[in-house]
């Protein structure tokens, strides 16, 4: 892998990853950009204890696109975008209309491939490595900036889901705190360390869905399941069988590996709704909509926690379509959206059944 970092014309930075050492990125961004002006503040909700990022100026983001405008395809002679060069393998900015900025934390944007027709799915296992060698570097380099205590690296995919830009990308937020979801994690670890006289409650989850019937595919390195209380119809979890905090512990082994299991994974959660596959109604049906999403430990402190460290973190992806059935989306109505007790539609072990029967051939 070759890094080439650079700015754009309104000074933000933008980093080239490319599979070949040879590659020159010298290309200059030629739009006439003010430099850019946010207005990210995070406040504390003194009721729940969590916390929300109020960014006004991301009402004037540039929403659906026509694609001969697409501003994350490379630049094409008098069209020019978010990308200087012609072409490029895996490309890194910061967001121009970022949710966190300054003080506040940092958004970034991945684009995984330059094919604007393509989907994470029809990636080369080659190009694949390269995005999770973005995520790994990304992180590293997000984690030492100081207003920074945890990395988020994750795909949006599908209108449905709210994608405002078709193009392949991901998105990286860096937050100043550690996340609700997160915490909630950490003090489950934490109650059950002290339960189980030091036992860890992420290596407990996984022996017990390894030995269970929910298990959709499983690698030497690498293992997916649906979880046991999966909140969404169609939920896997991927976790290393070697557990680590973050994408910077994987070893080479897992990496060498996890763009074959992803892929897998990624091809079979579009074939869930596909009637021509011998299992539900709806051929013909989009391309499922999904999020993909990476849990990572905290960088900050932990004392919160009691005595829990980064290292009984277990860094995995959790991968979930709101789609329930064909046509049909699971919307988070009262009990989810104001009470958070989520609803499932679809039981787990049904759900993993049904992601073996899809698996490519």
């Amino acid at each position: 892998m070759k890094k080439t970092s650079t700015r754009l014309a309104d000074g933000r930075e933008i980093v080239y990853y490319d599979l070949s050492d040879d590659i020159v990125r010298d290309a200059v961004d030629r739009r006439p950009l003010d430099a850019t002006v946010t207005t990210s503040e995070i406040r504390r909700d003194p009721l729940l204890g969590d916390s929300v990022a109020v960014a006004s100026h991301r009402q004037g983001r540039t929403y659906h696109p026509p694609a001969d405008e697409c501003p994350l395809c490379p630049s094409a002679g008098d069209r020019l975008s978010e990308i200087p060069d012609s072409s490029y393998d895996v490309v890194v900015f910061e967001n121009r209309f970022p949710s966190l900025a300054g003080d506040s934390g940092r958004c970034e944007v991945v684009c995984f491939t330059s094919d604007h027709d393509a989907s994470f799915a029809d990636l080369s296992e080659r190009q694949a490595r390269l995005v999770l060698e973005a995520w790994t570097d990304r992180t590293s380099e997000l984690s030492h900036l100081p207003s920074v205590e945890q990395v988020f690296c994750f795909e949006n995919r599908g209108a449905e889901i709210g994608v405002t830009l078709q193009h392949p990308h991901g998105q990286i937020y860096a937050y100043p705190f550690t996340t609700p979801r997160t915490a909630l994690m950490l003090r489950q670890v934490a109650a059950h360390k002290e339960a189980t006289g030091g036992e860890n409650l992420f290596d407990a989850v996984l022996e017990r869905e390894l030995a269970g019937e929910r298990v959709v595919l499983e690698g030497e390195h690498w293992a997916a399941f649906v979880p046991y209380a999966a909140h969404w119809p169609y939920e896997v979890h991927l976790y290393p069988k070697r557990r680590v905090p973050d994408l910077l512990g994987l070893d080479e082994a897992a990496r060498t590996e996890f763009p074959q299991v992803y892929l897998e994974l990624l091809r079979r959660f579009d074939r869930i709704f596909d009637g021509g596959d011998g299992g539900e109604e709806g051929a013909g049906e989009p391309p499922t909509p999904y999020i993909a999403a990476w849990h990572q430990a905290p960088f900050g402190a932990l004392e919160e926690f009691d005595g829990v460290t980064r290292d009984d973190f277990a860094l995995h992806l959790e991968l979930f379509t709101i789609r329930r059935t064909s046509g049909k989306l699971k919307f988070l109505a009262g009990s989810e959206s104001g009470m958070n007790v989520f609803i499932n539609d679809v039981p787990p072990e049904r759900a993993a059944e049904r992601l073996r029967e899809v698996a490519s051939s």
